[in-house]
């Protein structure tokens, strides 16, 4: 099952639509049995969701802080989808504890959203799982690059691949351009790939040139293949493959320094499987 959900050129993420669902869900119930104390247990709830995910983001961004410390704006900028989901769980339940203990008016409703959101989000991902394909390899597609010769997306397997799906009119793959470009020449173990969507050479010449930005594997997909394959239409979208051409990990949105590291540290893209 895709992870992504597109709604026209709006493209949401499927588990961040199960997450929203159950909290909603969660702050229903939770009211429906708070009674005169249900505009405090709402309070609450948002206050755990608040405190969950600020410890969240700041537990990604100490592990990451090398790469943060080069641009510490980039610590606010949360589009990069860096989560410590562990750090943000603990904190949260903690926090839940905190209220259990002491807010004996909000034990039974806030025990119930609670216990709502785990089943929701639970049985959500569940099903998620369930459905998600057993393997998903390299297409078996070949692409014309940018100086003209075609290439076989087949013939970077023997190490791990990342794969980036872009184009020039695209702002948030403009940002995340530079991050990649540097990846690319500081791990030369692992093949980046630059597959433009529906563009010409000319105009990814273009953007290139006046960017200063001097990719190599930059391949042209002319009628969006690649993403029809891989069931991936938003833009961009970063696809890992281990060095077997086999999807390990995929990320749709923008890419930072510190989250493009996090994925990178993924034991399947260390090194060439055996």
């Amino acid at each position: 099952m895709n992870q992504t959900l597109a709604l026209g050129p709006l493209v949401l993420s499927v588990p961040l639509l199960l997450a929203m669902g159950a909290f909603l869900l969660a702050g229903f119930v939770g009211r429906r049995l708070a009674g005169a104390q249900a505009a405090e247990l709402e309070r609450q709830l948002l206050r755990l969701l608040l405190a969950g995910a600020i410890a969240a983001r700041l537990a990604f961004v100490f592990q990451f802080r090398d790469a943060y410390l080069a641009a510490p704006l980039d610590m606010l900028d949360i589009r990069d989808g860096g989560w410590n989901a562990i750090a943000g769980l603990a904190v949260a339940l903690a926090y839940a504890g905190v209220l259990l203990a002491r807010r004996p008016l909000l034990r039974k409703p806030l025990a119930a959203a609670l216990a709502t959101g785990a089943g929701v989000w639970l049985a959500g991902a569940l099903v998620l799982a369930a459905n998600a394909p057993d393997e998903v390899r390299m297409p078996a597609l070949a692409l014309p690059s940018l100086e003209g010769p075609e290439v076989r997306l087949a013939s970077f397997e023997g190490r791990p691949t990342v794969v980036n799906l872009w184009a020039t009119w695209c702002p948030p793959c403009q940002r995340e351009m530079p991050v990649l470009h540097q990846a690319q020449a500081a791990r030369p173990d692992v093949h980046f790939v630059f597959v433009n969507q529906g563009e010409s050479a000319q105009q990814v010449q273009a953007f290139l040139r006046k960017s200063g930005l001097p990719l190599r594997n930059v391949l042209l997909d002319g009628r969006g293949e690649t993403g029809t394959q891989l069931g991936h239409r938003a833009l961009p979208t970063t696809l890992f493959f281990d060095a077997r051409g086999r999807l390990v990990d995929t990320r749709t949105g923008e890419l930072s320094a510190a989250s493009l590291a996090e994925r990178l540290a993924n034991p399947s893209l260390s090194a060439p499987q055996k």
